[in-house]
């Protein structure tokens, strides 16, 4: 079984840096693990892929050396198994809110004696039946983990307990959800939100674990990894191709004088 990126940092005292990839290119993964990043995030919560497209994508991932953490939705616990059989590295689970569910993740996702997680071991994750059984149970705990992901108010107040959970490897506020919630939506430097991320930081130091952090932009990153951060994500290609775009068209329209007519202001001007 492949070892852990991330994990492997970690042991070093390193930080891990990755990006987020919403289109469901092959070419896209591929790309990305070659370019040298730790870890893609795969957001399976919000965008409709389905497992056997993920599949693929995870296989083209593995022409590079890069971890793959995948976002079930909650309560999606027989997916967090699929997801690390199909070759997932780490499992981001979201809108966690107590230990007890926590705990929970830990028993899905993690092999006994640490959990009670299904086994196949004849996918990806096993070489395909390559791997001895009892290497890759042992390898399987070792070399995956589980991301908590902290999101509402009541969750940062039970962030200490959700980290002292035996198996969790890190926390994660996640500052989208967890600023609308709090009637502040996309404020990320809102004292609300700056206050929630260094609570949730200070748990997982607390009880000995690591956290990880959103970040947006590349100050950012180096704040939150000097701060001891172990895992940063910063942007995702759909922002990247959309910033591409405006920036020829913006270009274009500076030395030709034309004004693109856009998607956005043809529906306006109609609805005028």
């Amino acid at each position: 079984m492949r070892r852990s990126r991330v994990l492997d940092n970690i042991q070093q005292g390193l930080p891990s840096f990755g990006v987020a990839l919403h289109l469901a290119s092959a070419s896209m993964y591929e790309m990305t693990s070659l370019l040298g990043f730790d870890a893609i995030w795969v957001d399976m919560e919000h965008h409709g892929l389905s497992l056997e497209h993920a599949e693929q994508l995870f296989r083209a991932s593995r022409v590079g050396d890069i971890d793959i953490v995948a976002r079930p939705a909650k309560g999606e616990f027989m997916r967090m198994s699929r997801l690390l059989e199909i070759g997932a590295t780490g499992i981001m689970y979201p809108r966690c809110n107590s230990a007890e569910e926590a705990a929970e993740v830990v028993k899905w996702a993690k092999f006994p004696p640490m959990g009670q997680r299904g086994c196949d071991a004849a996918g990806p994750d096993a070489s395909y039946q390559l791997t001895p059984l009892n290497d890759y149970l042992k390898q399987a705990n070792e070399r995956t983990f589980v991301i908590i992901q902290i999101e509402e108010a009541e969750a940062v107040d039970r962030a200490e307990e959700i980290a002292a959970v035996p198996g969790v490897d890190m926390l994660m506020l996640g500052p989208g959800d967890f600023s609308i919630l709090s009637g502040v939506p996309g404020q990320f430097d809102h004292p609300k939100v700056v206050d929630a991320l260094e609570r949730v930081a200070a748990a997982a130091t607390k009880a000995g674990k690591h956290w990880a952090a959103t970040c947006g932009s590349p100050e950012i990153i180096q704040k939150m990894a000097d701060r001891g951060g172990s895992l940063m994500f910063h942007g995702c290609d759909q922002a990247f191709v959309k910033q591409g775009l405006e920036s020829v068209r913006g270009q274009i329209e500076k030395n030709t004088g034309r004004k693109f007519n856009t998607a956005n202001n043809s529906s306006l001007s109609e609805g005028e």
